[in-house]
């Protein structure tokens, strides 16, 4: 029988290879539709796109792709965790009860994912690719570039392969009628033209947070609000500025969406902040318009994070 099953996993192996070529066809056949062209450019990359059953034993060495099996109801029977905690990540622990930790993400766990027989591996080609000829030695690799396309678009790939198309849908819709919810309750506080900014305070600096991923697009595409002075100017693509305290004034925000890092030290430094002069001036904080964000949530660019995100900021506007 073991021999077998180690036939039929270089088997599929083989098949993934054949069926690389068509593999941008068939997430397009399925509706993995992108916007601005970037999830085409996806699909066209993959080399391993395939029909996956969802009740397969998967192991996922991607935390977005976790997240992302997990918007669509399947619980990875193994996945990555994350470095800094050393585990799965607090906003879907209580998610990934029964689930094997393989490894931190770009470190896998071989012996834990070979212990785990998967019938398929999920891997994010950014990550996990330096593992792929190991991991395909175990069971076929399902790999996704998630650097491309937008959260939906990956939402929608990792539905075409699991067959969850209908699931990914409604996950969206119900996400879009959150937004509105929430934009209502913001507009109410804030007014329509506010200006608004999000900083991450850590142990050592200040990070002031684009418009780009993974906060920028929740807040500036989705919510509608308005980027504060120079916020626009942060390098296309770059996720965050750090900037010294001194220059926060010159931003004239009207609303502070904070992050502040779950330590210590950073919590110390936040502290510290708020006795400051210079922070106690600012518009947003005299107005009490500072609103602390979960962290784990807003900076997780994943369906299951925005949602979780929404939710966070739904929460924090009805109060």
């Amino acid at each position: 029988m073991k021999m077998r099953k180690i036939g039929w996993v270089w088997a599929m192996v083989l098949l993934i290879g054949v069926l690389s070529a068509c593999g941008a066809k068939t997430s397009e056949e399925k509706g993995a539709a992108p916007s601005s062209g970037a999830a085409s450019q996806q699909a066209a990359s993959d080399e391993s796109v395939q029909h996956v059953d969802p009740n397969a034993k998967i192991a996922s060495m991607s935390i977005h792709m976790t997240n992302n099996l997990l918007a669509l109801g399947i619980k990875p029977a193994g996945s990555a965790i994350g470095g800094g905690v050393g585990d799965f990540l607090p906003h879907v622990k209580d998610m990934l009860q029964g689930t094997v930790k393989l490894g931190v993400v770009g470190e896998s766990d071989m012996e834990a994912v070979l212990a785990l027989e998967p019938d398929y591996i999920f891997i994010e080609e950014q990550f996990g690719g330096q593992d792929r000829a190991k991991l395909e030695k175990i069971a076929p690799v399902v790999s996704m570039d998630l650097d491309q396309g937008t959260w939906r678009d990956q939402l929608k790939q990792v539905a075409s392969v699991v067959g969850k198309d209908q699931e990914a849908d409604k996950f969206i819709q119900e996400y879009d009628e959150k937004t509105q919810r929430v934009r209502k309750l913001i507009s109410d506080e804030l007014g329509e033209k506010a200006k608004a900014m999000a900083i991450r305070v850590s142990a050592k600096e200040i990070r002031v947070m684009s418009t780009s991923r993974p906060v920028g697009p929740i807040m500036f595409q989705d919510l509608q609000l308005t980027p504060a002075n120079g916020v626009e100017k942060i390098a296309d693509g770059k996720p965050y500025e750090v900037i010294s305290k001194e220059v926060l004034p010159d931003f004239d925000a009207d609303a502070i969406f904070l992050i502040v890092n779950d330590d210590g030290n950073a919590k110390k430094a936040y502290s510290e902040l708020e006795k400051n002069p210079l922070w106690k001036g600012l518009k947003a904080v005299k107005n009490n318009h500072v609103y602390i964000l979960d962290g784990q949530k807003w900076l997780d660019y994943s369906s299951l994070g925005q949602s979780m995100a929404m939710d966070d900021a739904e929460q924090l506007f009805s109060k």
